[in-house]
C-alpha cells in the first residue's frame, strides 16, 4: 500500500462518515495519558471514515470508565485498558458477562524495567544483566533513579533493592520526587552521553525518543513478583517485571449492535516500541492526539490496513486517494 500523506488523512477527518456504511452510534473513551488519546483518535478515524460510524469521544480514565459501564451500560468501548489498574470491578463485569475484551491494544503490553542507555550496552555488554550492573557499579555512575514515593514501582523496585542487595555492591539508590526528574535524569544523561541506571516504563516519551536498553533481572516469577507488590515485603525475592496486558473491551450490547467493527478493534494492536516512537513525536512537535493519529497512519499503513475487512479498506481507499 503506498504511503498516504497527512494532508489526505486531515482532510478525511473533517469530513461526515460515509453513507453507505451502517454503523450507528458509538461511544468511546479516551483517557488521561498520551498514548490513549492516539488510540482513541486512530480508532475514531478507522470506525468514522471505514465504517461509518457517528463517534462520541467520552473523556476518562480507568476506574470511572469501569464503574459507567457497571452503572450505565456505557461507554460501548474502553481502550488501552490495563487490566492491572481496573482491578477486580472490571473482571466482575465480565464475569457478569456485561463486557468483553477483545484483543490486546499494546503488544507485548505495557512494558517496566530496569534500564541503562543502549551506547553503554554496546560499550560494556556485561551490563545488560543485573549481575554484571553490581560487578561494575562505577559504569553506570554508581546510581540506581528509583521511582516516586507512592508509585507502585516504586514498591516493587524497593523490594528488588532489599532482595539483591544493590546498596551492598556499591550502588547509591536516589529516590526522584516526581516522575519529570526522572525523566530529565535520562534526558540529561543520554544527551551527554553519560551513564545511567534506573527504572522506566513504556510506552513513554523518553522510551520513543531514546535508545535504552533493558537490564535482565532474570526469569519472571508470578509468586514473587506478586510479592514484590508489597510495601516493605517480608523475605522479598529477585523478579523480572511482566509486561502489563492492556486491553480494547466493549460492552457485550455493542459487540452485538457492532460485529464488524468490533472484529476490527480486536485487530487494533500497536507494537509498544511503535508507540512509544509516535509518542517522541508528538511532544516533539506539540502535536495533538488527531495530529499523532494523523502521524501514525500515514506511516504504518502496512499494519492498521489488516485490521479493516474489504468493504472499509475500499471506503478508506476511496478517500485517501482523492
Amino acid at each position: 500500500m503506498r504511503k498516504l500523506t497527512s494532508a489526505a488523512i486531515l482532510c478525511a477527518l473533517s469530513i461526515p462518515a460515509m453513507a453507505q456504511a451502517d454503523c450507528g452510534e458509538v461511544s468511546i473513551t479516551e483517557m488521561s495519558w498520551a498514548s490513549n488519546t492516539v488510540v482513541t483518535n486512530v480508532a475514531k478515524f478507522i470506525m468514522e471514515q471505514g465504517y461509518g460510524c457517528d463517534v462520541t469521544i467520552v473523556p476518562s480514565d480507568t476506574v470511572p470508565a469501569v464503574t459507567s459501564v457497571a452503572e450505565n451500560g456505557e461507554p460501548d468501548i474502553v481502550t488501552e485498558l490495563w487490566l492491572n489498574s481496573a482491578g477486580e470491578a472490571y473482571l466482575r463485569l465480565e464475569e457478569q458477562g456485561k463486557v468483553e475484551r477483545l484483543g490486546k491494544v499494546l503488544d507485548p503490553g505495557g512494558i517496566e524495567g530496569w534500564w541503562i542507555p543502549t551506547y553503554l550496552a554496546e560499550k560494556n555488554p556485561e551490563l545488560t544483566t543485573i549481575e554484571g550492573v553490581m560487578a561494575n557499579p562505577e559504569l553506570v555512575g554508581g546510581t540506581f533513579n528509583n521511582c516516586p514515593d507512592g508509585w507502585g514501582c516504586r514498591v516493587v523496585s524497593d523490594n528488588l533493592i532489599r532482595a539483591l542487595d544493590l546498596k551492598g555492591s556499591g550502588i547509591k539508590v536516589f529516590n526522584h520526587g516526581s516522575g519529570e526528574t526522572l525523566a530529565s535524569s535520562m534526558a540529561s544523561a543520554v544527551q551527554k552521553k553519560e551513564p545511567w541506571f534506573g527504572y522506566y516504563w513504556g510506552p513513554t516519551v523518553p522510551l520513543g525518543k531514546y535508545d535504552m536498553t533493558r537490564v535482565e533481572l532474570g526469569e519472571y516469577k508470578p509468586e514473587v513478583h506478586t510479592k514484590n507488590q508489597t510495601a516493605n515485603a517480608k523475605n522479598p525475592g529477585v523478579s523480572e517485571f511482566p509486561a502489563a496486558t492492556v486491553l480494547t473491551s466493549v460492552t457485550k450490547d455493542f459487540k452485538e449492535r457492532e460485529p464488524d467493527v468490533a472484529e476490527m478493534l480486536s485487530k487494533l494492536t500497536f507494537k509498544t516500541s511503535t508507540m512509544s516512537s509516535v509518542l517522541a513525536w508528538m511532544d516533539a512537535n506539540n502535536a495533538s492526539g488527531e495530529e499523532a493519529a494523523v502521524y501514525y497512519l500515514s506511516n504504518n499503513s502496512d499494519e492498521w490496513s489488516t485490521w479493516l475487512n474489504d468493504s472499509a479498506r475500499q471506503r478508506l481507499a476511496k478517500i485517501l486517494n482523492n
